[in-house]
C-alpha cells in the first residue's frame, strides 16, 4: 500500500502534508496525557512490529504494494492515537532508510495506514466487542472484523489518491504527468487484491495476537 515517488502530483503531496501536520500534533499531545510511563516500551514495540510486517510487501501491478500494517492491532493496545504515532514512525523510517514509501508521499502514506487504518479499525473493534469482556471469544472475531476491514478501506482510500492524479496532472494533451491509472483501473487493483489476499493476513495475524494475548497478557487489553 505504500506510494513511491513520481506517482502522486505536488499539490497531492502537499495537500497530504498538512492534513497530517495537525494530526501529528494533535497525536503526540494526546499521546503525551493518555499514555503512563509503562506503555511507553510498549508504543516502541508496536512501531517495530508495523515497521517489521510491512517489510514484507508483494507489488501490486500500478506502482504499489500489498502487504499487512499491524496499525489496528497497536490501537487495540495503545489507542488510535498512540498507533498513528507508531506507524509514521515505521512509515518514515522506511521511506528515508529503505526506499520503502516516496519521501514525498509520506503524508499521504500516513494518512491512509497512520490515520485512517488505526481509526477505523479501532472504533469498529469497540463497536463490535462493546461491553464484553477481556476473555471473550467476540473480542478475537472484533479484532479480525476490524483488521480486515480497516485494512480494505485504507486500499480504498490509496486507490482514489492514485486515481485522481490523471484528471489533477496532466498536458493540455490529456496525458497523465504522475500516475497514468484512472479512478477506473487504480480503484479494482488496490480494493480487489486487498479484499481476496492481504485483508485476510492483517485480519488472522490481528486475530491471533490478541488471542495470545487474552491467554498471556490479558491486562493490556483493557486500554479504554
Amino acid at each position: 500500500m505504500h506510494i513511491p515517488d513520481g506517482y502522486l502530483g505536488p499539490s497531492t503531496c502537499g495537500f497530504f502534508y498538512c492534513l497530517m501536520l495537525p494530526i501529528w500534533a494533535l497525536a503526540s499531545r494526546v499521546v503525551k496525557k493518555a499514555l503512563s510511563a509503562q506503555q511507553v516500551p510498549m508504543l516502541a514495540i508496536g512501531a517495530a512490529f508495523s515497521f517489521v510486517i510491512m517489510m514484507f510487501n508483494i507489488p501490486i501491478p500500478g506502482g504499489s504494494t500489498g502487504h499487512a500494517v499491524g496499525a489496528v492491532l497497536v490501537a487495540i493496545l495503545l489507542g488510535p492515537w498512540a498507533a498513528c504515532i507508531a506507524i509514521t514512525v515505521a512509515l518514515v523510517i522506511q521511506a528515508l532508510l529503505f526506499g520503502d514509501g516516496g519521501v514525498t508521499a509520506i503524508g499521504a502514506n500516513c494518512f491512509n495506514m497512520a490515520f485512517v487504518m488505526p481509526f477505523i479499525g479501532y472504533y469498529l473493534y469497540r463497536l463490535i466487542s462493546y461491553n464484553c469482556p477481556v476473555s471473550s471469544q467476540r473480542r478475537i472475531i472484533a479484532a479480525g472484523a476490524a483488521g480486515y476491514l480497516a485494512l480494505n478501506i485504507a486500499a480504498l482510500f490509496t486507490g482514489i489518491e492514485f486515481g485522481l492524479q490523471p484528471l489533477l496532472h496532466h498536458t493540455p494533451q490529456g496525458v497523465a504527468l504522475y500516475c497514468p491509472y484512472g479512478l477506473n483501473i487504480a480503484v479494482p487493483v488496490m480494493v480487489i487484491e486487498h479484499l481476496l489476499v492481504f485483508g485476510w493476513i492483517e485480519a488472522v495475524l490481528t486475530a491471533l495476537v490478541l488471542k495470545y494475548l487474552q491467554k498471556h497478557s490479558p491486562q493490556l487489553l483493557e486500554f479504554k
